[in-house]
């Protein structure tokens, strides 16, 4: 078992950003990636990449570095090496954990760390496919470690079924969020002085029944087990997401943790570089690195979210 440090305080930050279909350039004829190549209707390149992953590492650096970073739709381990390897944030130690998942496009969920500030002791993917059903989706990521000052984090990171699929779909994360429910429970009662942190892009809202009925928060921010969804104190005017000029928060953040952890702040990364100007709508969206089949350059449809814990 993990021991956890009750002596000195200190400050842990964890980070999530569905990134949007970070692919390499290369054909896996094991999945469906076949427009993410060079001859692909995307026309996705070497050079393309590099800007994907330059424009990733400025806006960790602009987060201050958090200390782990969750991301969903990374391709595979080559595009996490990249990233950590070939971009500046070779000058700080981070390092990665992935599994391939059966997801049909080959897109998984993935973490970066501070080797410097989080030591792993332990990682699994959790399958929350229906093989039966002929549904793959993408697998949990579970991690637990331990932060430079001795306090034991757990990590489950999620990128839930989209709405594709109607009531199907809408049935299959209701069964996700049940899991992931009953992991962070598991994880606590492994680790009662740790934090367990769970944060993905769900494809659901606060309000709807994944959220309210599969995690049990009905109209409050804290279910029957204790977890919170530090969601709900983000402001109702922004989002991590936006569909048809509507912001949601579709990435969501749990936590459940003791007294000896205190919320810092949770917050949406509004960068200048990650938005750009609505055509249809008011205001801004997320720049987007493909529109359609067109280029537009930028990272993501999603925003990267910010978490900040402190000890006692």
């Amino acid at each position: 078992m993990l021991t956890t440090a009750a002596s000195a305080q200190e400050t842990f930050t964890a980070a999530w950003w569905n990134v949007e279909n970070l692919f390499d350039t290369r054909d896996d004829p094991h999945t469906n990636d076949d427009e993410f190549t060079p001859q692909g209707d995307l026309r996705w390149t070497r050079r393309k990449l590099k800007v994907k992953l330059q424009g990733i590492h400025k806006t960790l650096t602009l987060m201050d570095l958090p200390d782990v970073v969750g991301l969903a739709e990374v391709e595979n381990k080559y595009v996490l090496r990249e990233l950590c390897q070939s971009t500046p944030l070779a000058q700080v130690p981070y390092r990665y954990v992935h599994y391939d998942s059966p997801d049909r496009r080959g897109i998984d969920c993935a973490l970066i760390y501070r080797a410097d500030r989080f030591s792993v002791t332990a990682s699994r993917r959790v399958g929350v496919s229906d093989s039966a059903a002929g549904f793959f989706t993408r697998d949990i990521l579970v991690v637990e470690g331990v932060t430079a000052g001795g306090d034991t984090v757990c990590l489950l990171l999620n990128h839930w079924p989209s709405k594709r699929g109607g009531d199907e779909a809408e049935a299959q994360r209701l069964r996700v969020a049940d899991t992931l429910r009953r992991l962070m429970v598991e994880l606590y009662s492994k680790h009662p002085d740790a934090a367990v942190i769970a944060m993905g892009d769900l494809n659901s809202t606060v309000e709807e029944a994944p959220i309210v009925q599969g995690m049990g928060f009905g109209a409050d921010s804290i279910n029957p087990d204790g977890i919170r969804n530090l969601t709900r104190r983000l402001p109702k005017e922004w989002g991590s997401h936006k569909y048809q000029g509507q912001w949601s928060y579709i990435d969501q953040v749990f936590l459940l943790a003791g007294d000896r952890w205190l919320v810092g702040d949770l917050k949406v990364m509004r960068f200048d570089h990650l938005l750009t100007a609505e055509k249809r709508h008011p205001g801004q969206r997320p720049k987007r690195t493909n529109s359609g089949l067109r280029y537009e350059g930028g990272l993501s449809d999603h925003l990267p979210l910010r978490l900040r814990l402190r000890t006692r």
